[in-house]
């Protein structure tokens, strides 16, 4: 991995990072799993990665659900069963200290989900007939796993709940990105709850990175409600989070 030792890394790291946040804010996502993927390639301990990967998903997907929601693409209904048992979930997860090598692993699964998630999202969204509500305990089991990861990792959720939003006919893709926003907002925010709670809470110099995400987050959430994605930046950052995978995967063994 690159040591962070010259002050130009994080001007670098600052532009990356802004790149995802609007890729990802334009979709309704945070972007926890592109930040992670970037930051990985560089010598950041796990505390710091996902502190700071959980909080700039607060900043990007707050923003990111005012815009869908003040577009009208917002059900509440829908979000709500699943956010009761992911938010004790997430702060649970952030709780807990995982070993290095552990979390490797779990972040390395998580990015290649992320990966997939991002190849698979043009066709999925021809899926566009919502035909049912979820059941309460399907939502209520569903919510708490992806909460316990996302706390455990430093990811908010929506790279698991989109899809299965989708598939299932629960909701239309633009009503999938305000309700994956939301999920995101109050899992990050419980996940950092979790990690001020057991002493996990650390930034370091990844603090000063804020700013150029929150600028990436406004022009992202901006656009996502009003335009489509391009194809070949989803595709590109599919890869980076593939290559991250596979380093993370090869790291923990």
């Amino acid at each position: 991995m690159i040591e962070i030792a010259e002050p130009w890394f994080l001007p670098i790291l600052a532009i990356l990072l802004f790149g995802v946040a609007v890729l990802y804010a334009s979709v309704g996502h945070g972007g926890a799993s592109g930040y992670l993927a970037i930051l990985s390639f560089f010598a950041f301990s796990p505390e710091e990665m996902a502190t700071t990967a959980l909080t700039l998903n607060v900043l990007v997907s707050g923003m990111a659900f005012l815009s869908f929601r003040a577009a009208g693409h917002f059900r509440p209904n829908l979000l709500l069963p699943f956010v009761v048992t992911s938010i004790p979930a997430a702060f649970a997860g952030g709780m807990l200290n995982v070993p290095p090598r552990y979390y490797a692993w779990l972040l390395g699964a998580v990015l290649l989900v992320a990966a997939g998630r991002l190849v698979w999202r043009a066709r999925a969204e021809s899926v566009r007939a919502v035909v049912s509500a979820p059941g309460a305990a399907v939502a209520a089991g569903t919510g708490a796993g992806i909460g316990l990861l996302s706390g455990i990792v430093g990811v908010g959720g929506g790279i698991f709940l989109s899809p299965i939003l989708i598939l299932r006919g629960w909701a239309t893709p633009r009503q999938t990105a305000a309700v994956s926003a939301g999920f995101i907002f109050v899992n990050s925010l419980s996940g950092l709850g979790g990690r001020v709670v057991g002493g996990n809470l650390v930034y370091g110099e990844l603090l000063w990175l804020l700013p150029a995400v929150v600028a990436g987050g406004v022009v992202g959430s901006r656009l996502g409600a009003v335009r489509v994605q391009s194809e070949g930046s989803r595709r590109l950052l599919a890869v980076v989070l593939l290559l991250a995978a596979l380093k993370l995967l090869l790291l923990g063994l």
